[in-house]
């Protein structure tokens, strides 16, 4: 009996794609190895100074990647779905930040006309910052799951996917017609204030560890333990671990579901909004368009640590964040290309490793 082609192709197609598979990976490191021996060894254009300033710019902007792609990954692991409007729930809290700190610039302190309310009480004023970009992104991801998500938990997956795209668009319309489609600078308090620092010496020359950067790193990392102990040891983690691997089977045993989901935005959203304080505080501009390509690359993140893993959507920012701080140089590139980079990567991992470093994890019910 005669098999037909179209049930031959199949086999044929990935016995080849099993041999040019090692041979492209093989051409690929020969390239960046040339590349890399080439501006580094060769020309010798970058001293330590420079990369290290490079590194400490990619550790920084990588920490904010991370706390965004775990809000990607929460929802993925619960939904099966891609949050798109994530980087505009973001963006929100970068302008609670703005509004926040205009308004307490505005109120003086004491009969010195200078001393305002965020110069006087930083603490204070930084903590409320976050509460209030928090809460404000926080509400929008629960409104986001109930209103764009909910109504459509049963229909075929790409549904969902277009919903989130619509949201985004909205989200960013609406954030234009509201604070005006202009860029703002967010004023910090003066113990935060953007280009200050520590001084360290690298081979004879000054390189600044900001007050910033620092502030927005260790402040990620200890978000980032949070919620990966919250996750493991709470009763609500194990709800949402619950819910992630057979949502029917949770409900028969007294979770509520639509709660679980729920409580996953605005755990989710609080983090974005955590991310758009930091952003505001650390970069400065925001607008209503800053949360879209740190959303994309905080996606692109989670994909390179293993979508639905904690832990790999933290070590995947990270990378993520040196790799397009550092990648331009050490290729000799301009500098203007980093996005070209870090989508590249996301390309090359999809091709030769698709579980992510760190590996994929999913319910059975999913695969």
């Amino acid at each position: 009996m005669n098999v037909p082609l179209a049930q031959k192709s199949p086999p044929r197609f990935g016995r080849v794609q099993t041999v040019l598979r090692p041979l492209l990976g093989a051409a690929l490191g020969l390239f960046l190895f040339y590349r890399l021996y080439n501006v580094i060894i060769v020309q010798h254009e970058y001293g330590p100074e420079t990369w290290t300033r490079l590194l400490i710019a990619g550790l920084i902007i990588g920490s904010v990647y991370a706390l965004i792609a775990i809000g990607y990954t929460l929802v993925y692991g619960i939904l099966f779905m891609i949050n798109f409007a994530h980087g505009e729930v973001m963006m929100f809290g970068a302008y609670s930040t703005l509004f926040v700190f205009e308004a307490f610039k505005a109120i003086k302190v004491g009969s010195d006309p200078v001393l305002t309310f965020s110069n006087a009480y930083p603490v204070l004023a930084i903590l409320i910052a976050f509460v209030v970009g928090m809460s404000v992104s926080a509400l929008i991801g629960y409104l986001l799951e109930r209103i764009a998500y909910r109504p459509l938990r049963k229909a075929p997956r790409l549904v969902p996917l277009i919903s989130a795209i619509g949201a985004s668009i909205f989200l960013q319309n609406a954030a234009q017609l509201l604070f005006s489609p202009q860029l703002r600078d967010v004023t910090n308090p003066e113990v935060l204030a953007r280009g200050s620092g520590w001084s360290l010496m690298v081979n004879g020359s000054k390189v600044i560890l900001p007050y910033t950067g620092v502030f927005t790193f260790v402040l990620s990392l200890i978000l980032l333990a949070g919620l990966y102990l919250m996750v493991q040891k709470t009763k609500l983690g194990r709800a949402m671990r619950a819910v992630a691997l057979d949502k029917k089977t949770a409900a028969l045993m007294g979770i509520d579901v639509d709660r679980t989901i729920s409580l996953t935005f605005f755990i989710s959203g609080a983090l974005a909004g955590a991310a758009g304080v930091m952003w505001g505080i650390h970069n400065g501009l925001v607008y209503y368009f800053v949360g879209f390509i740190p959303g994309i690359k905080a996606f692109t993140a989670a994909v390179l640590g293993g979508i639905g893993n904690l832990p790999g959507a933290m070590l995947g920012g990270l990378f993520l964040g040196v790799i397009e701080s550092v990648g331009p140089a050490a290729l000799g590139l301009d500098f203007q290309l980093k996005d070209v980079i870090a989508f590249a990567l996301l390309i090359i991992v999809l091709i030769f490793r698709p579980s992510g470093l760190l590996g994929e994890r999913l319910a059975e019910e999913k695969l």
